[in-house]
């Protein structure tokens, strides 16, 4: 059970482990939502291991995508999750719009459409005027009218460059409704800095509860790191921690095209983002395929 706006609701909790972004997935010619490879690629996730998955991310492309498909999105990852026999799989939607009102709204609708949590950017269109507190408030009242709880999202390059410091995430952090922060900027002293603070769950306590997330890779790889750390078996999750990185360089650089197109070279399916994003012509997408070999012969022995 979860509190969340002074109401007790049944809320699948975030454990701890790997969470994914979902990819967003379109028809090839018409750009439209692929709604059965959205499914297929939300239950592969599943059973792969992962903890939970994230809808509209940076990675779902959510700047390409309006309300209704977000919600869409959302809804058919739950539904494909449930059937799957995963439905203890928490969902996280990407719910960022650029007024209390409408991030509010969405997360509402969200709820409806079966998410368990938000994750949310500060807003940044009016760069100027979003000083700190600002965006204090954006939060604190979102996270007042939103029936989902609120994993906050650091992620500079995505918002002008604001960079919200670990003072203020931990004093966020205190709003009951405040549950987790993804910290995208890569800054692992801050990561620490306010996973102490917040006294954050580890395999090893529950804690506060407070999820303190790090970036995302390849989640196969990723689970099975996971997974030999919280087993103690340091040496083995280093070792496989090294290959994970190797391959994780090809994919950051081709950005989500890439990723796309990785994924139709390993799974047969993929395709490509939405304009104006560009496709990747044939010699790149073999240099990303052979860029990450290693690393998908090493999941696909697991």
């Amino acid at each position: 059970m979860a509190v969340s706006n002074g109401h007790t609701t049944a809320r699948r909790p975030l454990p701890c482990g790997i969470y994914a972004p979902t990819m967003t997935f379109f028809d090839s010619e018409t750009e439209e939502l692929d709604i059965p490879v959205i499914k297929k690629h939300a239950e592969r996730l599943a059973k792969d291991g992962l903890a939970g998955l994230v809808t509209m991310g940076s990675n779902g492309e959510a700047a390409h995508c309006t309300r209704e498909e977000k919600l869409a999105v959302t809804r058919a990852t739950r539904e494909a999750l449930d059937a799957a026999g995963f439905s203890s799989t928490p969902i996280i939607l990407g719910a960022t719009e650029g007024s209390v009102k409408g991030t509010i709204e969405l997360s509402k609708e969200g709820e409806k459409a079966g998410a368990d949590y938000v994750l949310l950017l500060p807003p940044s269109y009016f760069r100027g005027l979003m000083d700190e507190e600002a965006i204090e408030g954006y939060f604190l009242a979102v996270a007042d009218g939103s029936p989902l709880p609120l994993v906050l999202y650091n992620y500079p390059g995505a918002v002008a460059g604001i960079d919200m410091d670990s003072d203020l995430l931990i004093k966020l952090a205190k709003h009951p409704n405040i549950v987790g922060t993804k910290f995208t900027c890569g800054n692992t002293g801050k990561l620490t800095r306010v996973a102490l603070a917040t006294n954050a769950k580890t395999p090893g306590s529950e804690g506060s509860g407070y999820m303190a997330f790090g970036g995302m890779c390849d989640f196969t790889l990723c689970v099975k790191v996971w997974n030999l750390y919280a087993e103690g078996k340091t040496e083995e999750a280093i070792k496989l921690q090294k290959v994970l990185s190797r391959g994780d360089w090809y994919l950051t650089k081709a950005a989500i095209a890439g990723t796309k197109q990785a994924i139709q070279s390993y799974f047969g399916y993929g395709g490509y983002p939405r304009k104006p994003l560009k496709r990747l012509d044939q010699t790149r997408i073999s240099a990303i395929a052979d860029g990450i070999r290693e690393a998908m012969e090493v999941e696909k022995s697991l």
